[in-house]
């Protein structure tokens, strides 16, 4: 009778085959992280039309509720007076706001959640290749 041949693959075999699922991997988790960009930066995009679209309406109200309040105050004291006066309530309310907005704006992540996943592959890979 003939020994059977041994099926099991050889150390050269797995590891080779671990190579090419390792580059499959990486491949498609960059894949997958320039797919998850593309899509925030779209709906980004769309987003940011409307605040545009909404601030540009916002500051014609803002002009003609401004407008109303210095001819208000100015028939108690001088017009230019008024005008000084509300000029400077809106600018440092204007500086809180930008102030505000752009602490928010540092405290973002700007990269995809992919980034985990790869360190998780990467943690995974070291564990396996142990």
């Amino acid at each position: 009778m003939t020994a059977m041949p041994n099926s099991d693959p050889t150390l050269g075999e797995l590891l080779g085959g671990l190579a090419q699922k390792t580059g499959v991997l990486v491949r498609q988790e960059i894949q997958l992280a320039r797919t998850e960009m593309t899509a925030q930066a779209a709906l980004g995009v769309r987003e940011l039309g409307k605040v545009v679209l909404g601030g540009a309406l916002g500051h014609a109200g803002l002009l003609a509720v401004v407008t109303a309040i210095v001819i208000a105050l100015g028939a108690a004291i001088p017009m230019w007076l008024s005008a000084l006066i509300i000029g400077v309530m809106l600018l440092g309310a204007a500086y809180a706001l930008v102030q505000w907005g752009v602490r928010s704006l540092r405290q973002m992540d700007p990269l995809p959640r992919t980034k985990e996943t790869l360190r998780e592959d990467k943690a995974l890979l070291q564990e396996q290749m142990r």
